[in-house]
C-alpha cells in the first residue's frame, strides 16, 4: 500500500494533537494543579476540582459530540470544525501558561476548554478516515495516525520533561518555568503541526442538502435518525456495546495507572519514565498492529490486544519492583495503540461513508463515557476490601465483557450493509 500525501497529512494530525494528551491532559497538569494553582488548598480538595474538570469536559462532550457529527455531515464541514475546536484547544493550551500561582479558577476553565476543544476536533479528525483512506487501506492508515500520535506525542513531552528536570540549562529559573513553558509549547505544536490537515485534506462531500440557515435544525433531526439507524444496524450496535466495555477498560489503566503506582510506593520520576517508554514503544508497535490486522484481520488483532490486556492486568496484583511497572509499560505500549487505530478503522467500515461524522460522534461520545464504570468498579472494590491490588482485578471483567461482544460483530455483514446504504 501506497501512502498518499493526503492520508499521511491526516494522520499528521495525530501528531499535531498528542502533545496536549501527553504534556498536558497525562503529564504535567494534574501535578501543576495540585502543587501550583492549588498549593494553599488540602490534597483532597485539589483533587476533587481536577476530577470536577475532567467530569465537566468530558460531560460537554458527551452532550455535543453526536449533534456536532450529524451537523458538520448535514452541512459538508468537516474541517471548519475540525480548526474551529483546534483553535479552542491551542487557544486554551497557551491560556494555561498565563495563570499565575493560585489561580486555580483560571486553570480549571482553561483545562476544561482545552479538553473540549481536544475531544470535539478528533470527532471531525477521527470521521476523515473515509475520505483518505479505502476499506482495505484504513487499518494501516489508521494505524500510522496512532503511531505517529505516540511518536510526536512522546518526543514533545520528553523535551518537557527534559526542561523541568534542568531548567537551568534551558535558561529558565526553575522547574515552575518549565512547566508553563511547556504549555506554550503545546500550542505552538498543535498549531504547526496542524497545517498538512489544513492544506492536504479536501473536505469531502456531503449528501446533505441542507442550508447554512437551517443546518443546525437539520443536525438535530439527523441526530433523531441516527439513533434509529443504529438500532437498525445490529453490527454496529453490538460494536459500540462491545467497544464501551473494552476501551473504558483501557482509559481505566491510562488514567489509573501512575495513582496504583504511587500507592504501591513508586516515585514520580519512576512514573514519568515508565509513560514516556509507553509512548516511544507505541510508535512503531501501533504500525505493527496495523499489519497484523491486515494480516489475521482486524477483529482477530483487537481480540489479541483485549487478551494481553487481561494478562497485564493479572500481573498487576503481583508487581512489587518499579522493574516490573516499567516492563508493562512496555507490553502496554505494544497493544495500546494497535486497540485504539484498529478499532477505529473497523468501526470506519462498518458505517455509511456519507454519515461518517454523524456516526463517529456517537464512537467519540461512547469513548467520553470510558473510564466511568472502571474507576468506579475499582473505589468500590478498594473500599471494601483495602486494598489497591484487589481493586484492579475489575478491570477484568470488562476486557471480557468487550471481547464477548466484539466476538459476536460480523464483519463482512457490517461492510456490506454499509455499502448498501450510499
Amino acid at each position: 500500500m501506497k501512502i498518499d500525501r493526503k492520508a499521511l497529512s491526516w494522520a499528521f494530525y495525530d501528531w499535531a494533537n498528542s502533545a496536549f494528551a501527553t504534556s498536558i491532559m497525562a503529564g504535567f497538569f494534574p501535578i501543576f494543579f495540585k502543587q501550583y494553582w492549588c498549593r494553599d488548598v488540602d490534597v483532597t480538595v485539589s483533587t476533587f476540582r481536577l476530577g470536577l474538570a475532567n467530569s465537566t469536559g468530558s460531560f460537554v462532550i458527551i452532550i455535543l459530540a453526536p449533534i456536532l457529527g450529524a451537523i458538520a455531515d448535514q452541512g459538508q464541514a468537516k474541517k471548519k470544525f475540525l480548526f474551529f475546536f483546534t483553535g479552542i484547544g491551542i487557544l486554551m493550551s497557551a491560556g494555561l501558561f498565563t495563570a499565575g500561582p493560585g489561580a486555580w479558577l483560571s486553570a480549571f476553565l482553561l483545562y476544561i476548554a482545552g479538553l473540549v476543544g481536544f475531544s470535539g476536533a478528533n470527532v471531525f479528525y477521527d470521521s476523515l478516515l473515509t475520505s483518505v483512506a479505502i476499506p482495505e487501506d484504513s487499518d494501516r492508515i489508521s494505524a500510522l495516525g496512532f503511531s505517529l500520535g505516540y511518536l510526536g506525542g512522546g518526543l514533545l513531552f520528553a523535551i518537557n520533561v527534559a526542561m523541568t528536570l534542568k531548567p537551568t540549562f534551558f535558561g529558565l529559573a526553575d522547574a515552575a518555568s518549565a512547566i508553563r513553558l511547556a504549555f506554550l509549547s503545546v500550542a505552538l505544536w498543535w498549531a504547526f503541526f496542524s497545517l498538512p490537515i489544513l492544506l492536504w485534506v479536501p473536505e469531502p462531500l456531503s449528501s446533505g442538502t441542507s442550508h447554512n440557515t437551517d443546518l443546525i435544525a437539520s443536525g438535530f433531526r439527523q441526530l433523531i435518525s441516527t439513533f434509529k439507524e443504529i438500532r437498525k444496524l445490529r453490527v454496529v450496535f453490538i460494536f459500540l456495546c462491545g467497544y464501551w466495555f473494552y476501551i473504558d477498560g483501557i482509559d481505566t489503566i491510562i488514567r489509573m495507572a501512575v495513582d496504583y503506582g504511587m500507592s504501591l510506593g513508586f516515585s514520580s520520576s519512576s512514573l514519568i519514565t515508565a509513560l514516556l517508554i509507553t509512548q516511544f514503544v507505541g510508535f512503531p508497535a501501533a504500525l505493527a498492529f496495523g499489519r497484523l490486522g491486515e494480516k489475521i484481520g482486524t477483529k482477530k488483532a483487537i481480540l489479541l490486544g483485549i487478551g494481553v490486556y487481561i494478562l497485564v492486568t493479572i500481573w498487576a496484583v503481583f508487581m512489587n519492583k518499579v522493574t516490573e511497572f516499567y516492563l508493562m509499560a512496555i507490553v502496554i505500549g505494544l497493544v495500546q495503540g494497535g486497540v485504539q487505530a484498529l478499532s477505529r478503522s473497523l468501526y470506519s467500515r462498518l458505517i455509511p461513508p456519507e454519515k461518517s461524522a454523524e456516526f463517529f460522534g456517537f464512537y467519540n461520545m461512547l469513548g467520553k463515557f470510558a473510564a466511568v464504570i472502571g474507576p468506579l468498579l475499582m473505589g468500590f472494590v478498594s473500599i471494601i476490601t483495602g486494598s489497591p491490588r484487589l481493586s484492579i482485578l475489575t478491570i477484568i471483567l470488562l476486557f471480557i465483557g468487550g471481547g464477548l461482544l466484539l466476538s459476536l460483530v460480523n464483519e463482512k455483514e457490517g461492510i456490506q450493509l454499509a455499502r448498501e446504504m450510499n
